[in-house]
């Protein structure tokens, strides 16, 4: 039995203004008329069976959830009641899925990425699933081929090929966020890939490794996973969920278990264009450029000698022009204008305490 979970429950505050606390970034329909949410939906087709396709948010998003993919049952959508990072994200749906089937195996992804070609990136999910469900103790996880010495994303040092699985490997040790010359040594090595954040296990190994490394958590989600599908489910899930430790699953699983000779780590490397949209210079990636390195996603857009800028729009009518700009990011909605320069995007969240401090909720 094979499930999928899409993890959507981040509230994009870098992709603000045009990712607000009641439209988060993975409902809004901004790639090609789609949202991030339909597009990790659509990579599944032909991998897990449509009923066994999790959506694991926030509570606060189900019904939002809910008009834009009628398709999904309301069982499909686990709604947290707060976030407490991704090992209570990734427990939950394990915990529920093992009350029915404690052989499954789930897949877990994110709403967060665009990964082309989808051929290439299905046929390395199935070998994941392959080996979750064949060897012993197994957590495997998804690296990506890197392409630049990046050092916003964390790594995955290779170890040996794993016996009778081509294009697998064992996890030598997981890396944190490297600096530039740390990352260059990475990237010419050949034995190092970014760590995708997308993993494939039977819940029970998950569940079991969980209780080894962080028992308290395994405790409130065996308490949870108990209560569900009874009419005590949503008032012990409130209980409870919060109380749960809020950690990574690298931090808390994979980085303890790649060390533990009882567990099997394992990466399968994607080699697949992959871009994680946390924030606009990857949205940017995904709009054709012109010939100044400018991109646009808006009806009505006027460039005069501008240069490596992202111009965005949410409303036809509204026409955007800019003259003599360049490394520029501009982002206009109704009630909110962003105007950033590409370097400084990170500091959006900061930006937006103070919108709040100022205006309140009005504008987030």
């Amino acid at each position: 039995m094979r499930y999928a979970v899409i993890l959507a429950g981040g509230s994009g505050t870098r992709l603000w203004p045009m990712s607000r606390v009641e439209e988060p970034k993975q409902l809004i329909p901004f790639l090609g008329g789609k949202s991030l949410l339909e597009i990790a939906l659509a990579r599944l087709e032909g991998l897990v069976e449509p009923e066994r396709r999790l959506i694991a948010t926030g509570e606060k998003y189900r019904a939002a959830i809910r008009r834009a993919m009628p398709q999904l049952a309301d069982s499909q959508i686990l709604g947290e009641p707060e976030g407490r990072d991704t090992l209570a994200a990734v427990g939950l749906p394990a915990a529920v899925a093992a009350r029915q089937h404690p052989q499954a195996a789930i897949a877990v992804f994110t709403a967060d990425h665009l990964i082309e070609p989808v051929d290439v990136f299905q046929d390395c999910v199935k070998l994941g699933f392959q080996i979750a469900e064949e060897v012993p103790s197994s957590l495997v996880t998804f690296a990506i081929r890197p392409t630049l010495p990046a050092t916003g994303y964390g790594y995955v040092e290779l170890g040996e090929p794993l016996a009778g699985f081509e294009g697998a490997f064992a996890v030598a040790r997981f890396v944190e966020k490297p600096d530039a010359e740390t990352a260059q040594r990475y990237l010419d090595s050949g034995r190092h890939a970014w760590n995708s954040g997308m993993f494939v296990w039977q819940v029970e190994s998950l569940l079991a490794a969980i209780e080894r490394y962080r028992p308290e958590v395994h405790a409130g989600l065996m308490r949870i996973a108990d209560a569900w599908d009874s009419p005590r489910q949503q008032a012990v899930l409130a209980e409870v969920f919060p109380t749960l430790e809020k950690i990574s699953v690298d931090f808390a699983v994979m980085e303890p278990a790649s060390c533990d000779d009882r567990m099997a780590v394992i990466t399968v490397p994607m080699p697949v264009r992959w871009l994680d949209v946390g924030g606009w210079p990857a949205y940017g990636e995904t709009l054709p450029a012109d010939e100044n390195g400018n991109r646009s996603a808006a009806d009505r857009v006027i460039l005069a000698d501008c240069r490596e800028s992202l111009i965005v729009g949410s409303d036809p009518n509204h026409l955007i022009a800019a003259v003599g700009v360049e490394d520029l990011v501009v982002v206009h909605t109704p009630d909110a204008t962003l105007v950033c320069h590409r370097s400084q995007t990170e500091r959006i969240k900061e930006l937006l305490r103070a919108v709040g401090e100022r205006f309140g909720r009005e504008h987030l």
